[in-house]
């Protein structure tokens, strides 16, 4: 039995091979007969496969980008102290918070502790009398007033009220027009 010369695209083969010929005309060749399929087939797997990377990566990160990113802040109410811990005619600074309780002879206020110039942590100097800021000097009276410095603004007031259980506390988020004193 003769053997069949390998087949090329072109699809001629020999008077004695028993394989069947294309039936299509113009001896159009089945995917099969043709050397060149197994290549074809590579490329043609490669093109689906980086199409369903390139879905499920768009996929991923349309996810990503529609989901919301929920940023969990702490409760801007502040349960500050009991007032008999803040002694007579002082400033108390909570870094953690960012705010001054002051218990001076009129009552209880708040102010908050960052510096209105570059949002650095403002610091009390007993010595001056003076809240200062360490970035670039502005100072602050006891009311929050600029008294020298780049601050463009003084130290906001905050809400302050004494709550059922005997505790100061300061709402972070309500800022005052007015000073509001806190009588206990």
């Amino acid at each position: 039995m003769a053997r069949c010369k390998p087949l090329r695209c072109s699809k001629r083969t020999s008077p004695s091979c028993k394989r069947p010929r294309p039936s299509s005309p113009a001896g159009a060749a089945r995917k099969e007969d043709c050397e060149d399929c197994g290549r074809r087939e590579f490329f043609a797997k490669l093109g689906v496969g980086s199409l369903i990377v390139a879905g499920v990566g768009t996929g991923l990160f349309s996810y990503e980008y529609f989901s919301p990113n929920v940023l969990f802040e702490a409760s801007p109410i502040v349960k500050a102290g009991r007032p008999d811990q803040f002694p007579e005619d002082s400033v108390t600074l909570d870094a953690r918070t960012g705010i001054y309780v002051i218990n001076s002879t009129k009552g209880f206020y708040a102010l908050g502790a960052v510096c209105t110039h570059l949002g650095c942590l403002t610091a009390w100097k007993q010595d001056l009398n003076l809240i200062a800021c360490p970035c670039h000097g502005s100072r602050f009276n006891r009311e929050g007033v600029k008294v020298a410095g780049p601050a463009p603004q003084p130290l906001p007031w905050l809400k302050v009220w004494k709550s059922d259980d005997g505790f100061l506390m300061v709402d972070r988020s309500t800022i005052l027009k007015e000073q509001e004193f806190v009588r206990v």
